[in-house]
């Protein structure tokens, strides 16, 4: 019996130290932390990292890695003294770390005087100049022809865009003019994917494509079919459509005209 115990007990400790040993990698594991491994597995729910490294591998762009990690790319340009065009090369580090905005001290007190009485002499009125359109204004048109089938939602069944419903081979077509900042299939989840930048406050992007008819840098035209409905990244034939506002998700429902 006493041999038993020693036995008994041995094994005990031996188990002890397994789990803490376990427990100690679990824990340095947790501790540890490399962004750029993030894999997006789940499309409707990309992370938002606000600390670490990244680093670039090829075919990547600013504007994926800002689209991967929920950032806007212009943040990311500014803190790691990127200029425009945000050009960056395979194997250098993007810092992820969210800086805090300086805050403006407060205005001097003037000294109180009072003023004295001047006379003005009136002029004849002259006219307003007149005001230019708002250039962070966007004119949106659908992108496929489809029925939506998945809704925008950033709670419960998160999803950050829109999905709209198609056959292999149907066009997509670009929701507003401007320029593609990125396509390729780099983002796990998102398929053969293209991202446009239509003015320094938004992208959209377009995945599940069967193929891609616009590379980087193109310069693209409202309506202008760029891409053909596929499956890649999901299990049925359709089109993810996101639009971006400064970075963030907005519902594409409430800029997309009615049907």
């Amino acid at each position: 019996m006493v041999l038993f115990a020693e036995r008994h007990q041995i094994k005990l400790s031996v188990c002890s130290k397994i789990s803490l040993i376990a427990l100690l990698v679990f824990t340095l594991t947790a501790c540890s932390h490399d962004p750029s491994g993030v894999v997006v597995k789940e499309l409707r729910s990309p992370p938002r990292i606000t600390s670490g490294t990244h680093i670039v591998r090829k075919d990547e762009t600013l504007y994926s890695i800002a689209w991967l990690y929920g950032r806007d790319f212009r943040e990311l340009a500014d803190n790691n003294s990127i200029r425009s065009p945000y050009i960056i090369h395979p194997g250098q580090h993007i810092s992820l770390e969210q800086r805090a905005r300086p805050v403006a001290p407060p205005p001097k007190r003037q000294p109180v005087t009072t003023p004295q009485k001047q006379v003005v002499k009136k002029s004849p009125a002259s006219k307003r100049p007149s005001v230019s359109p708002n250039p962070q204004t966007v004119t949106w048109r659908w992108p496929a022809k489809g029925k939506v089938i998945q809704g925008f939602s950033l709670s419960g069944s998160v999803n950050k865009g829109i999905d709209i419903d198609g056959n292999l081979g149907e066009p997509v077509m670009a929701a507003a003019a401007g320029e593609v900042v990125y396509a390729g299939s780099d983002l796990a989840g998102y398929g053969r994917l293209i991202i446009m930048k239509h003015n320094n406050s938004y992208l959209s992007a377009y995945a599940h494509n069967r193929e891609l008819l616009v590379g980087e840098g193109d310069a693209v035209k409202a309506g202008q079919k760029i891409a053909e409905i596929g499956s890649t990244g999901t299990t049925e034939p359709k089109l993810h459509f996101e639009i971006r506002r400064d970075g963030k998700p907005v519902d594409p429902m409430r800029f997309l005209p009615k049907r």
